[in-house]
């Protein structure tokens, strides 16, 4: 246990220092738990180290390739260091110091490990390369093994900025990081349906989008682009119904929620999910926030859920409601990249025309539909698809 416990830790520890001393609060950047490189280096490292030879040209040799796997684990380390720092945009500093650091402790380590044979090592590996592609296949969004190499050859190859929207993109399409998005358009002369779509992000290809708003076409009077901070369903929830934020005579910061003042007003409030209670801790903050109805339904359609709004409607009482939708979220079973492609545009496509046949039927009714995250918890190639931390909002009669 012991043979395998100290590299593993080791790989750990120089994988994850230096993301957690570039950790920014509300990042989403992707990040393995062991470094498969590092992983591989030193358990070469304490195989040849063990070893014991009688001829001093052996020992010579050995020294030099024991000084060879310890200069390549540094370089693996500047390599991930640098991929790191790429993505944040950031100088190395002082921060050059920490590869020499991670490296000389994870060689103190794995020093007085006992070895493996070449059979068991290759064994270990390929052990490790199943369990890191099972794992993939259930949390897509946090790989077990990080490869810098790897990461360094494909952030070679030419690809857009997914933080930035191009600037005729802006200039098509109103782009905002308000967070007072519904509180803006509300109309609380009438009935207000708020609806957040699940894993809706804006696609890198605009033909998709104009594509995906087209299913708006006679009923849309506002198209947008909302930049979030978080990509959280949870935080989507709550931020889509600030009213107001403000804080006490103790300056601790309290938050006004839409249907709470509603509410007040006497206006029936409706909250919609197909999903059980205890995701996101639903049952802590829905009620909170103000909302006297609440529709917990578990794995329950979006077609289903769009017919149960739509008999809520039928009452002429005004209201407010707050729907999140199901169908398109994530994991979503696919074999392929093609496939995933396929059924999630497919999902997508069929919960915005639900929307837009809602908003047809009651003409009278005021529909704010966003997204809440781009999907994050997808295939890393899928979700290149996507521009990161923006998603539409669309303002329906």
């Amino acid at each position: 246990m012991k043979q395998l416990f100290f590299p593993l830790l080791a790989s750990a520890l120089i994988t994850i220092v230096p993301f957690l001393l570039s950790f920014e609060k509300g990042q989403d950047i992707v990040r393995g738990l062991f470094g498969f490189e590092y992983f591989v280096i030193l358990l070469l490292w304490v195989s040849l180290k063990s070893r014991k030879f009688e001829w001093q040209w052996a020992r010579i040799f050995q020294k030099c390739l024991l000084a060879f796997l310890s200069i390549s684990l540094l370089a693996v380390a500047f390599v991930d260091l640098s991929n790191l720092w790429h993505i944040k945009g950031w100088n190395f500093g002082f921060y050059v110091l920490v590869p020499f650091v991670t490296c000389a402790v994870a060689l103190v380590m794995v020093s007085k490990v006992p070895s493996f044979g070449v059979r068991g090592i290759s064994f270990i590996l390929f052990v490790s390369l199943v369990s890191h592609l099972a794992f993939k296949n259930f949390y897509p969004a946090q790989p077990l093994l990080q490869m810098p190499v790897v990461d360094y050859l494909a952030r070679s190859v030419v690809h857009v900025d997914r933080k930035i929207l191009p600037e005729n993109f802006k200039a098509k399409y109103d782009v905002t990081d308000s967070v007072t998005i519904t509180r803006d358009f509300i109309d609380t002369s009438k009935t207000n349906v708020v609806i957040l779509i699940e894993s809706w992000g804006i696609p890198i290809s605009e033909e998709c989008f104009e594509k995906e708003l087209s299913i708006f076409n006679g009923v849309s009077s506002k198209v947008g682009v909302h930049a979030r901070m978080y990509s959280r369903t949870r935080t989507a929830e709550r931020e889509d119904l600030i009213y107001e934020i403000h804080r006490d005579s103790l300056r601790r910061r309290d938050t006004v929620f839409i249907p709470k003042v509603l509410d007040s007003l006497g206006v029936q409030t409706f909250f919609f999910s197909g999903g059980d209670s205890l995701e996101y801790w639903r049952f802590r903050y829905i009620r909170n926030v103000g909302f006297r109805e609440i529709c917990f339904a578990d794995s329950l359609s979006d077609s289903l859920m769009a017919q149960k709004i739509e008999s809520a409607l039928l009452d002429s009482t005004k209201k407010f409601i707050a729907w999140t939708t199901r169908d398109t979220k994530f994991p979503i079973q696919a074999s392929s990249l093609q496939e995933l492609d396929s059924t999630y545009f497919v999902k997508l496509e069929g919960t915005l025309n639900l929307v837009a046949d809602l908003a047809r039927r009651f003409p009278s009714v005021r529909f704010i539909v966003q997204g809440d995250h781009e999907p994050i918890l997808s295939l890393q190639a899928f979700q290149e698809k996507f521009y990161k931390r923006f998603v539409p909002y669309v303002i329906l009669n």
